[in-house]
């Protein structure tokens, strides 16, 4: 396909590596260096020796590989990607949230912006989520922006109380208890995989709760051959390309995420073409967000 090889020939002429995260438009995985979850993908352009980074994902994840490359350019190739989640939470409301709940630790969840991040204590991943709030030895902490991993966390840790913000991901609470049991009627050998950011009747429900990582990882190493999976469908499509061995049912057909499929092959080309549109952090922030990051890389060795 032309334009593919216009963007391999592009991104060598500019030293530049693609990443493209789970729910990307599949397309993206022809040109894609890394393809993952949205923290492994900026950890992974860090370490690379490239000028250039572009993102084919949503607004905090270039902010975040931003803040973990601060000497390289970073571009979002459609700047109306942003994530609805990380967008129900600012400063103001942070501010107030921690107001409200005084001298309690603050974890951030990874999809959140950088300047909520700034003004967080640690940060986590879904996958490392309970670890992170488990080392903090408190018997109470606020959790930002997604209320549903935070309830999951609490559900997974004795004597720890996790205060939530209401924030959600539309996404995944589109899928319902009634949706999984729809096919499970059909599909009556196999294993529901959902996210934690679903509705906890959902996570209740689950053979298996975890990342997107997680889910592919568990999928690819079961014996099992048939998998309803409870996340964005992006993954489901990945899993049926690498394993086509297996069945994978999409736990409900509003499970897209629609800020996540703004990018296609054309908006990679004409971000590497214009080196648009850049993304900057300011310096302040980036240097307090990148110490809520470390601290939950250390925590995670």
């Amino acid at each position: 396909m032309k334009m593919i090889e216009e963007i391999l020939k592009l991104k060598k002429e500019k030293n530049a590596v693609i990443l493209a995260h789970c729910y990307q438009n599949i397309e993206i995985d022809e040109v894609a260096d890394f393809i993952g979850d949205s923290l492994y993908l900026s950890q992974q352009a860090a370490k690379t020796e490239a000028d250039i980074i572009v993102f084919a994902g949503v607004y905090f994840m270039a902010e975040t590989a931003k803040i973990l490359s601060p000497d390289k350019k970073i571009l979002l190739p459609r700047l109306e990607s942003g994530c609805q989640m990380a967008n129900m939470i600012n400063l103001a409301q942070l501010r107030e949230f921690k107001f409200k709940n005084p001298n309690i630790p603050t974890v951030c969840y990874v999809n959140s912006t950088a300047e909520v991040k700034s003004e967080c204590d640690i940060c986590c991943t879904s996958s490392n989520a309970v670890k992170i709030v488990s080392s903090l030895g408190v018997k109470e902490v606020l959790f930002v922006p997604d209320t549903y991993l935070g309830k999951w966390v609490e559900s997974k840790l004795e004597g720890v109380k996790v205060i939530t913000f209401p924030g959600h991901c539309p996404t995944h609470l589109r899928i319902t208890v009634k949706d999984i049991l729809q096919q499970k009627s059909q599909y009556q050998n196999a294993l529901v995989l959902a996210h934690p950011e679903c509705h906890q009747s959902v996570v209740e429900i689950a053979d298996y709760v975890g990342s997107t990582t997680g889910i592919m990882k568990f999928a690819a190493q079961s014996d099992k051959k048939e998998f309803i999976i409870a996340t964005e469908i992006g993954v489901v499509e990945r899993l049926e390309r690498d394993y086509p061995d297996k069945k994978f049912i999409l736990a409900s057909p509003k499970a897209i995420c629609h800020n996540m499929k703004w990018h296609h092959l054309e908006d990679i080309y004409n971000a590497l073409k214009y080196e648009q549109y850049e993304i900057e952090v300011n310096e302040q922030i980036s240097k307090k967000a990148v110490n809520c990051i470390n601290r939950m890389l250390e925590v995670s060795k």
